[in-house]
């Protein structure tokens, strides 16, 4: 059966900004979007997590996986909470729809596999970073593609700090990119290959940041 057809049996329809997303990925391993989402879902996501905040519902993250977790200040300084898909707000559902849509374009196009995600929010304190790493852990290698979409304020400034790193490589030659957090921006990248860190904060940093997982 030809890809066209094959497509055709799918209901499948061209998406631009998805096929965008996967060139960067197949040409530099990450891609950088602005349009993901409306501005008004940055708005209410931003407010969502602010109000569970201020329910004291974050908790300090840790390091590792579920059979490896300690908690280390200095390498690691955000406070997180996790997403339940089937317990959400109007502003996560709208989320959620964006980003399944999202992965059923993957898995009909690239036929990548993905069947689990994990979503929380992050708030990173002034003064706190997150050092240098790779997004998958020794006895688990699920974790296929990272997501990180970010909800600060409209004003944010490049001098605000927080900004993310990934560790492009080229020919044995490293080639760091800093991506700015700004609001509504959403950075994919490919969990298994992209060592990363997000440089000390000066200014509340708000995000989104997930995994998308295969079984």
């Amino acid at each position: 059966m030809a890809v066209n057809e094959l497509f055709e049996q799918l209901d499948f329809t061209e998406n631009p900004r998805y096929e965008k997303i996967i060139a960067d990925l197949l040409e530099r391993q990450y891609s950088i979007t602005t349009n993901f989402f409306p501005e008004e879902d940055v708005i209410a996501l931003r407010q969502s997590l602010f109000t569970k905040y201020n329910e004291d519902r974050f908790k300090k993250a840790a390091i590792g996986n579920h059979f490896n977790e300690t908690i280390a200040k200095t390498v690691r300084g955000d406070f997180i909470h996790w997403l339940k898909e089937n317990d959400t707000n109007p502003a996560e559902t709208n989320f959620f729809v964006g980003i399944n849509d999202f992965v059923d374009y993957l898995n009909k196009t690239c036929f990548t596999g993905i069947l689990h995600k994990e979503f929380h929010y992050a708030i990173y304190p002034k003064g706190t970073c997150y050092k240098r790493h790779l997004d998958t852990f020794q006895n688990d290698d699920r974790r296929k593609l990272s997501v990180v979409y970010y909800l600060n304020e409209e004003d944010w400034k490049p001098e605000y700090g927080g900004e993310l790193v990934l560790y492009t490589k080229k020919e044995d030659k490293e080639y760091p990119v800093i991506i700015y957090p700004y609001p509504g921006r959403m950075v994919i990248f490919e969990s298994q290959v992209l060592e990363h860190e997000v440089k000390p904060v000066e200014k509340e940093r708000l995000s989104i940041t997930g995994w998308l997982r295969t079984r």
